[in-house]
């Protein structure tokens, strides 16, 4: 697993970049919503938009300014508070467009989502839809998990499993409730547990003064793989994963039903090939694939990587880097799934992987034979 401090992430900032939008999310009860208050009512949250959807019951119990309105509340710390009554698209445009007549100031987003939201849906959305993707970008993904009752949500509810699996950073809550006798051993269990599931991401405990500022997370500008060769290496490397229960980059979780694989290849890959096996991907894995990420040797662009990445049903159009971020140009592309059996997993991959490139091949072969008379 790579630990990284978020100091040693290099920061998107720069003037045209994205938006970054941190999203919150954790099952119903898991106690995101009491995180949130307190995070409105800290002042290093100034300049931050919180979109808050309208299953997430949230109570804002201080004062707000007489700048307010139906949609747009600002708080006293200087935040911006959205409650989200229909599409999220719409709000995300309208925050937008008020920045940019100069009636509202922000330089990030949080959302905080429902308790039963599937992120893979939300990252589908902001990867697809052209206002979103030309206007803000994920910066990370961070997940409540009660401590009382965490084990047996996961145990009972898919959602909370995807959640957790996808998440950058999760939180521990509701460690005060336990008794002092059995905190620790409470604390040690689920993150295990939690380890399982999620093999990259870091765990914190809320409340926890020795443990990482939830607002810290929320405020730091993120990895944007775009953003530079540097960032999109600790961008994938953080998704690989390093256990002794890996084999040829493959990890199972055992107590749930998340898979992860790992494709490494040393080969450049014809662009056609590649185009080819994120169709098939796209096809074959459809909900069951959570998360896509990875950097390409495309045969055709030698000298910079292609970075795709996607969810579920939708796989992104290459975005491509000015150039390698080091001599490793091997094509590392992380898979993350749900419901598919470990090894039924990596033989998919690779047989998809084979069946591309034997296509893209004969494709080839078939127009050089085609204009063979015409040279």
């Amino acid at each position: 697993m790579t630990e990284l401090n978020l100091d040693q992430i290099p920061a998107a900032n720069g003037k045209g970049r994205l938006t970054p939008v941190a999203i919150l999310t954790g099952f119903l009860g898991s106690g995101k919503t009491t995180l949130l208050n307190q995070l409105l009512r800290d002042p290093t949250m100034v300049r931050t938009a919180v979109v808050i959807n309208e299953f997430g019951d949230i109570s804002i119990d201080h004062a707000l300014t007489a700048d307010s309105n139906d949609s747009i509340l600002v708080l006293e710390n200087g935040c911006l508070c959205c409650t989200v009554f229909g599409d999220l698209l719409q709000t995300l445009n309208r925050l937008y467009h008020s920045r940019a007549d100069g009636s509202i100031a922000f330089d990030r987003v949080a959302i905080e989502t429902s308790g039963l939201a599937d992120l893979p849906t939300i990252i589908q959305a902001f990867l697809s839809d052209p206002t979103l993707r030309g206007l803000y970008r994920v910066n990370t993904m961070i997940a409540t998990v009660d401590a009382v009752n965490g084990p047996s949500t996961l145990a009972e509810h898919s959602v909370a499993v995807r959640q957790i699996a996808l998440a950058d950073h999760i939180l521990i809550t509701k460690l005060d409730l336990i008794s002092d006798d059995n905190r620790q051993a409470t604390r040690e269990s689920l993150r295990r547990h939690l380890r399982r599931i999620n093999r990259t991401a870091m765990i914190h405990d809320v409340g926890d003064a020795l443990s990482m500022d939830p607002a810290q997370l929320i405020r730091h500008p993120g990895l944007d793989p775009t953003h530079s060769p540097q960032a999109a290496k600790i961008w994938v490397e953080l998704g690989q994963t390093e256990d002794a229960d890996h084999e040829e980059g493959h990890t199972h979780i055992h107590d749930s039903s998340i898979s992860s694989f790992s494709l490494v290849r040393d080969a450049p890959i014809p662009r056609e090939a590649l185009n080819l096996l994120l169709a098939c991907l796209e096809s074959q894995l459809g909900p069951s694939l959570l998360r896509v990420k990875g950097l390409v040797h495309v045969a055709e662009e030698p000298d910079r990587p292609a970075i795709i990445q996607g969810a579920q049903h939708l796989l992104h159009n290459l975005t491509w880097l000015r150039q390698w971020p080091d001599a490793d140009r091997r094509t590392r592309i992380v898979f993350i799934t749900q419901g598919i059996a470990s090894a039924e997993l990596r033989e998919t991959v690779q047989l998809l992987d084979r069946v591309a490139q034997r296509t893209a091949a004969a494709r080839q072969r078939a127009a050089e034979h085609a204009e063979g008379p015409d040279r």
